[in-house]
């Protein structure tokens, strides 16, 4: 059994810097390879983090397994420009490009779009070829995924005829296709993610034909403390309450040992009051989040681990919290 969003053949992962989308994109692929699916996942910015969170070596243009279910590659434009000459010029290349590559930079900082095509070539390629279930895009900061997104559309609008045309036709109809294709973007309950990604849902809407699929909310906290609680910690507080439990703490008489453990209580309380107000403003945020969302796009949910893994140990937990999620 799958989950619609698992049902896709493409996902784009998005989000602002630092909200875990390298981590939620390769929980992702394992996700989707434990329920049988051969998965492509793609590092499009070079940062070496997607190879980081499997525990594997440097990634290439060429995909390889480090996972069960799992190939990963690095996106070069290099080589996705060899690769695009080579299957549609008929273009021999053994070598580097050279010459010829440094005017494909030329002209794509000149014309929008040009160098996005092809990375979206790429994955619709793979797409269309069947050569995998899933492709897992970890894809460009959410400030420059629409512009990623839209390259085929872009390009369109440049090139009226010809084999670049004929070419982003077919991609923009995979890209277009809710059945094939689906953005996630991923964000925290924090005010900031919170607001860049209403904005980035409604900016993808209106500009790019690309449906967002889901909004992935990472490291949710948990409700550790009741109202009841609350009500004790701030009995606790009072001095003679302290100046008790501190005694007991100390377990003597001796002034220093008592004000060591007075210090001790402290630190627990604000710890205690730290948790309930950051719990409470993430609360607010969510709620702000699930009501500003286009009616019918759902939230996943993504608690916090409370823990240092780092790596493939974070991955797999991060995708057994997908699989609970999701079902």
């Amino acid at each position: 059994m799958t989950h619609p969003l698992i049902d896709h053949r493409v996902l784009f992962v998005t989000g602002k810097g630092g909200v875990g989308k390298t981590t939620i994109s390769a929980a992702l692929a394992v996700l989707a390879a434990s329920r049988g699916r051969r998965v492509l996942v793609c590092e499009v910015d070079a940062k070496g983090t997607l190879a980081a969170a499997f525990e594997a070596g440097p990634l290439r243009f060429e995909a390889r397994t480090v996972h069960p279910g799992v190939s990963a590659m690095a996106m070069n434009t290099e080589d996705s420009l060899r690769e695009y000459l080579r299957l549609y010029v008929r273009l021999p290349l053994v070598t580097r490009l050279g010459p010829l590559a440094r005017t494909f930079d030329f002209v794509a900082d000149a014309a929008p779009g040009v160098k996005e095509i092809l990375t979206v070539g790429k994955v619709c390629y793979e797409v269309r070829e069947r050569h995998y279930d899933l492709v897992v895009v970890d894809a460009a900061a959410s400030g420059h995924i629409a512009g990623q997104l839209s390259a085929p559309w872009t390009i369109n609008d440049l090139v009226q005829v010809g084999l670049v045309r004929d070419q982003t036709r077919w991609m923009t109809e995979i890209l277009a296709d809710p059945e094939q294709t689906g953005v996630v973007v991923v964000t925290t309950a924090e005010e900031l993610p919170v607001v860049e990604t209403i904005d980035l849902v409604g900016r993808l809407g209106a500009t790019v034909p690309v449906r967002v699929a889901a909004v992935v909310v990472n490291r949710v906290l948990p409700e550790l403390f009741t109202r009841k609680d609350e009500l004790v910690f701030s009995a606790l507080r009072q001095p003679e309450a302290v100046d008790a439990l501190a005694r007991q703490l100390a377990g003597g008489t001796k002034a220093s040992a008592r004000r060591a453990a007075q210090e001790d209580v402290t630190r627990v309380l604000d710890a205690a009051a730290l948790a309930v107000a950051l719990r409470r403003e993430r609360a607010e945020n969510l709620a702000l989040l699930q009501d500003r969302l286009p009616a019918g796009l759902g939230t996943v949910l993504v608690p916090e681990l409370f823990a240092r893994s780092h790596g493939k140990r974070a991955v797999m937990q991060v995708a057994a919290a997908l699989a609970d999620e999701l079902g």
